[in-house]
């Protein structure tokens, strides 16, 4: 394990990222076209895309803390501090472009979030139908909207920007 490793987990983290980004822009364009039957498969993929990156942060967990003990950092050390605390070499570098990388994937990613949770939540049911099969298709409707609501709002990744080592959603 070493700072290679630990790049190399980021690689894989930012890729993770542009796949959350992009299943993000293609709920929005299917939901702002009126195509909501498709709501729960487009959420279905956003959360299978946060799910692995949750094992992906536990992956670059794993090398961070792994290179913060060679370079005499706490095993929580943010990328900003490892940054500071690179050997002279490439690793400085490398982990800035990382570092510049993952701020821009946040700022992006709170940008979709925040534009999909504002148009997810403008949708407007149609009047409940009175026959129960109608009915069970407005709650089963409500309920997509609900689910894609809530997984839409984990997409921020607030973990992600406390390992930068500032609000990267802020940028």
């Amino acid at each position: 394990m070493g700072a290679g490793d630990l790049s190399a987990a980021l690689w894989q983290e930012r890729r993770q990222l542009e796949l959350l980004l992009f299943r993000l822009e293609s709920q929005r364009l299917h939901v702002a076209a009126g195509n909501i039957h498709w709501l729960a498969f487009t959420a279905s993929e956003v959360e299978d895309v946060l799910d692995r990156l949750g094992f992906e942060a536990l992956a670059r967990n794993v090398e961070s803390g792994a290179v913060a003990g060679k370079w005499g950092l706490p095993a929580q050390a943010t990328l900003v501090e490892l940054i500071a605390s690179a050997p002279l070499g490439p690793w400085p570098a490398i982990l800035q472009e990382h570092l510049d990388g993952l701020r821009d994937l946040l700022a992006r990613l709170g940008h979709a979030a925040s534009t999909n949770d504002e148009l997810l939540r403008s949708l407007e049911l149609p009047a409940g139908p009175s026959d129960p099969a109608g009915l069970l298709d407005h709650l089963a409707i409500a309920g997509n909207i609900e689910r894609a609501l809530a997984i839409t709002r984990r997409a921020t990744q607030p973990l992600m920007a406390k390992y930068l080592g500032d609000d990267a959603n802020s940028r």
